[in-house]
């Protein structure tokens, strides 16, 4: 069964955005009531915070912005003293003012992880891509006979096709991750120096090499060395 891969909700039309933050907070706010006359206390903080934090996941920042101004009228209108106005008594502006705090805080760390998670699944399914491609590309190069094999800088083996485990008689599993002047001991018409300079200078060297193969014969080849950057 294929694995569901884990998507981050797209926003939705903006009508539809700012009414979530609306609707949030006037749920929030409905349930705040709903418990304070049930004589439950102090539950409006969370569940406003609760609102806005949905409000900017789902709907964005700006939609936040707008949960935040409309939470911080409601807590100071429906629970702080004196109540139904939105006069802020002095003994109570610490309180009022924490809130404002938590709610922006809460706003920017929200968006700021939204856009995160979203650079990171931009960045993995661009990874997940390029593995594809060069998987693809993989695949045709062991489709011919040809004699193919990459090597870094450092001239370690990263890829060895098809047709080098018919030459040489290595398989990909044996040859990948050697170095390949230790495996294939290639006997160079000029010194293996000046051949790198030359590779690095024009990019590319083509001569007759002499290898040896797995089973210790050798074979001569006329080779092409081209360097690919990646």
């Amino acid at each position: 069964m294929a694995q569901q891969k884990p998507t981050i909700p797209k926003y939705p039309l903006p009508i539809l955005r700012y009414g979530l933050a609306v609707g949030s907070v006037a749920l929030a706010l409905g349930l705040a009531l709903l418990l304070q006359h049930s004589n439950f206390r102090g539950v409006e903080f969370p569940l406003f915070l609760f609102a806005i934090a949905v409000s900017v996941w789902y709907a964005g920042l700006w939609p936040g912005v707008v949960a935040v101004v409309l939470s911080s009228l409601a807590f100071n209108y429906y629970f702080t003293e004196p109540l139904y106005t939105f006069y802020v008594a002095r003994v109570d502006l610490p309180y009022y003012a924490v809130f404002i705090l938590f709610a922006s805080l809460l706003t920017w760390f929200s968006t700021i992880r939204r856009r995160v998670e979203q650079q990171l699944l931009q960045s993995r399914d661009e990874l997940q891509k390029e593995v594809a491609e060069r998987t693809q590309q993989a695949s045709l190069l062991n489709l011919t006979h040809d004699t193919i094999f990459v090597r870094d800088m450092s001239d370690i083996i990263t890829y060895w096709n098809r047709g080098a485990e018919e030459l040489y008689g290595w398989s990909a599993q044996q040859a990948v991750g050697k170095h390949s002047q230790q495996l294939l001991q290639a006997e160079f018409p000029t010194p293996l120096e000046e051949v790198r300079a030359e590779l690095l200078r024009t990019g590319r060297w083509e001569g007759e090499l002499r290898k040896k193969k797995a089973d210790g014969s050798a074979v001569v080849l006329h080779v092409k060395c081209v360097v690919v950057q990646t």
